[in-house]
């Protein structure tokens, strides 16, 4: 069962996921070799930088600080996502390995907000919340895209041509 959250723990506990998110894709992005991965990478952690200050902009609480200063802190080296993406550099499984844990994260993500979103009652924050949710599961088709792409599997444009012949 799942904690109910006041409004405040909720844009607090997304915050934090966002600049979860977007230090994953920074460090994602950094050790790329493909160019097209360091692509979607680099365009992902911009979007999680979107997202997280939409959700700044409606945080009452000042323990996080600033907006900016916030963003620039480190990454939190404690957690899940972070571990298995410095698991997969060591391992020498970069690209493919964070395209995979990226593909769960976004999932989770989605699946998260949308438990979240039915209790808010505030129309602004609501919509900010339903945006999220449709720019994550766009994060999502973009990232299943470029894993195709990397695996070699047939890309999703394409797959209409293969499925006929």
């Amino acid at each position: 069962m799942f904690k109910e959250y006041t409004l405040q723990e909720a844009l607090k506990l997304a915050i934090k996921t966002e600049k979860e998110s977007m230090d994953f894709y920074r460090k994602a992005a950094s050790i790329a070799k493909d160019e097209g991965s360091k692509k979607v990478f680099t365009l992902l952690a911009g979007e999680e930088a979107g997202h997280l200050k939409a959700f700044f902009d409606h945080y009452k609480g000042g323990d996080l600080g600033d907006l900016e200063s916030f963003m620039a802190s480190p990454p939190d080296r404690q957690s899940a996502t972070h571990q298995a993406l410095e698991q997969s550099i060591a391992e020498g499984t970069g690209e493919q390995k964070a395209l995979e844990i990226a593909l769960k994260e976004e999932k989770s993500c989605v699946d998260f907000y949308t438990i979240l979103v039915k209790d808010i009652v505030d129309p602004l924050v609501r919509r900010v919340f339903e945006t999220v949710i449709r720019e994550t599961q766009g994060h999502h088709d973009m990232i299943e895209d470029e894993y195709m792409r990397v695996m070699t599997m047939v890309h999703s444009s394409d797959q209409n041509i293969y499925v006929r012949e």
